[in-house]
């Protein structure tokens, strides 16, 4: 009965994951369709300063570490490799989850801004990936 509820716990943990790395996937598309004016926003929710072009700029900057920990973490969980290959992929996927969230509500408290949406996202980023990186620890310990 408990390994029932481990197994349970496990899946919806990943597909907790998978939920989010697809999303940020499904971000980055529809950023890019919104840079190519395919389609419109409204400004009220864009983010903070979203016209000044080095606040684009900085945004931007994270396309390839989102898209890498997003790939990457799909990889590791449905990719065809190794148990020990999968681990390390997973693992440096969540390092650079953490990453991405860390380094967004670093710039935004510097900044002095504070959209609930837009730091809850980053701190989901944060804490779903400590969260895995914590387990990995605790299991390989």
């Amino acid at each position: 009965m408990v390994k029932t509820h481990i197994t349970k716990s496990k899946v919806s943990a990943e597909a907790l994951l998978t939920i989010t790395e697809v999303g940020m996937l499904a971000y980055w598309v529809f950023a890019t369709f919104v840079v190519l004016n395919l389609i419109t926003v409204d400004p009220a929710l864009m983010y903070s300063d979203y016209q000044n072009r080095v606040i684009v700029a900085w945004n931007w900057s994270f396309f390839p570490l989102d898209v890498l920990f997003a790939v990457l973490g799909l990889i590791g969980r449905f990719g065809n490799q190794t148990r020990q290959n999968k681990q390390i992929v997973s693992t440096i996927s969540l390092s650079l989850m953490f990453c991405a969230g860390l380094m967004a509500v670093s710039f935004w408290a510097l900044r002095g801004f504070f959209d609930p949406f837009w730091w809850g996202v980053n701190l989901w980023l944060m804490g779903l990936s400590a969260m895995f990186l914590w387990r990995k620890l605790k299991v390989e310990n």
